[in-house]
């Protein structure tokens, strides 16, 4: 049997956290985790400083409920673009597939997918992972990750059997 996803998604965006615009990325992210079956335990609107998005990371990951972040936001080459620096902060490895495979599939499509940069990587038994901020690109992100999220829970829940395809 399959490990629960039990998800975090949080929305990095200095207009969407004084409400200046609709956080609709971040809800598209509840709709796709919701497809896959992922229980959503909290959505959450950050700014993009660096400090408290840091914070918040790492307090998700550490108290141990939650085994996803996707965060959608931030992600650019902005002035005020600090989730990836953020999640290098708190990860204690990194997911490089996952940011590569995003970025090139996303290439598919757009050119403006060489100068995103999201990472992707572990805190303890949460994995993390940076989308962009668009609607549009979080479900094309989303996307190229999901054959692999369950598997990915799997593994960080200790279960390491491999899977045929």
């Amino acid at each position: 049997m399959s490990t629960q996803i039990r998800a975090v998604v949080i929305t990095v965006s200095d207009a969407c956290a004084s409400g200046h615009r609709a956080d609709t990325s971040g809800q598209a992210l509840v709709e796709l985790l919701g497809e896959l079956g992922a229980q959503i335990a909290e959505k959450r609107i950050l700014s993009d400083d660096l400090a408290p998005l840091e914070h918040t990371l790492r307090e998700i990951c550490d108290r141990g409920d939650v085994n996803l972040i996707v965060t959608t936001g931030g992600t650019g080459l902005g002035p005020r673009d600090n989730t990836p620096e953020a999640t290098l902060k708190v990860i204690e490895r990194e997911a490089p597939g996952l940011a590569e495979a995003i970025r090139a599939e996303s290439l598919k499509i757009t050119p403006m997918a060489m100068i995103s940069r999201g990472v992707c990587g572990v805190r303890g038994g949460t994995l993390i992972v940076n989308l962009p901020g668009s609607p549009k690109a979080v479900k094309e992100s989303f996307a190229v990750i999901k054959p692999v999220l369950m598997h990915a829970a799997d593994l960080l829940a200790g279960k390491t059997e491999h899977r045929s395809n």
